[in-house]
């Protein structure tokens, strides 16, 4: 430290002090409730993005909601938990969820992005607690790109004023904004200045140190549904999609030729009806309509 500054100095040891304080606060993530529903349907969870806000599923929640019990993961906004405390903490609500309810039901689970790596993680923990997975262009392939890697190191050193500045212009990266309607990516703008610059770099870095290997992928025997953004300028989905279902003894690719990473939040694209196109839907529910799509 002797070749910076007094004001590096005095920097460093704020940020410092500021990840210290955000990481040992106590976490409190909860399972949101965004559709009224009949509790005697299976239970879909949804784990978000960076944001982890859960708040941007509502577009397809009103749809999925006539055929699940829909759930959505929020982690707070100063949240720095690994990620064996997130598969734990995430395991303990579903399983409080479950404990609400007298009949037992499949669930299923669907990641999205940072959410999908997570997925991945809690099928390969408790893989007998999952009955379907659904990963929307999971960040999975994060640490493949070492470019991708440096972003971890120019946002640990970004101040907050910046960090939201920034979002604005990361936005075109992130969503293909021409196929998503104002609210909706002003609601994507919003998530993603809602966490603060320390806690981007840590998911960064979280996204970075993901593993997994191919033999555990392997051992994940349950169906599973990838849909992968072929105009995603984020991450290289489809290619990720392609090596994630070579591993799955029982996977599926689904490629989205027009959309972006945020893909759920363009108004084309309805999961319930791709869920109804690759047989992902309850087979006790009045899904004829999607039945007939597949066709």
């Amino acid at each position: 430290m002797a070749s910076l500054s007094l004001k590096e100095k005095i920097a460093i040891i704020k940020q410092t002090i500021n990840f210290l304080m955000i990481k040992h606060k106590p976490s409190r993530m909860r399972l949101l409730k965004l559709q009224p529903s009949n509790s005697n349907i299976p239970l879909f969870v949804y784990l978000p993005g960076m944001d982890g806000t859960g708040q941007l599923f509502g577009k397809q929640a009103q749809q999925l909601s006539e055929f699940f019990r829909i759930r959505c993961l929020s982690i707070p906004q100063n949240d720095c938990s690994d990620w064996n405390t997130l598969v734990n903490q995430t395991i303990t609500l579903i399983k409080k969820e479950l404990q609400e309810h007298i009949s037992s039901c499949p669930i299923y689970l669907c990641g999205e992005s940072f959410g999908g790596c997570l997925a991945i993680k809690i099928a390969v923990n408790f893989p007998e607690l999952i009955d379907k997975i659904i990963l929307v262009n999971p960040a999975s392939s994060f640490s493949q790109y070492p470019w991708l890697s440096m972003g971890v190191q120019l946002t640990k050193w970004m101040p907050d004023f910046l960090h939201r500045t920034s979002t604005l212009g990361f936005l075109p990266f992130l969503a293909s904004l021409a196929r998503m309607e104002r609210k909706d990516y002003r609601a994507l703008l919003k998530a993603m200045q809602s966490v603060p610059q320390s806690v981007v770099s840590w998911r960064l870095s979280l996204l970075r140190d993901f593993q997994v290997t191919e033999k555990q992928l392997r051992q994940l025997t349950q169906p599973i549904l990838t849909l992968a953004s072929d105009s995603d300028r984020l991450l290289p989905s489809v290619t990720e999609g392609k090596r994630l279902v070579n591993c799955f003894p029982n996977g599926n690719l689904a490629i989205l030729p027009d959309s972006g990473h945020a893909c759920l939040l363009e108004t084309e694209v309805n999961l319930a009806e791709l869920l109804g196109q690759h047989n992902f839907l309850p087979t006790n529910s009045n899904n004829s309509v999607y039945s007939s799509s597949a066709a």
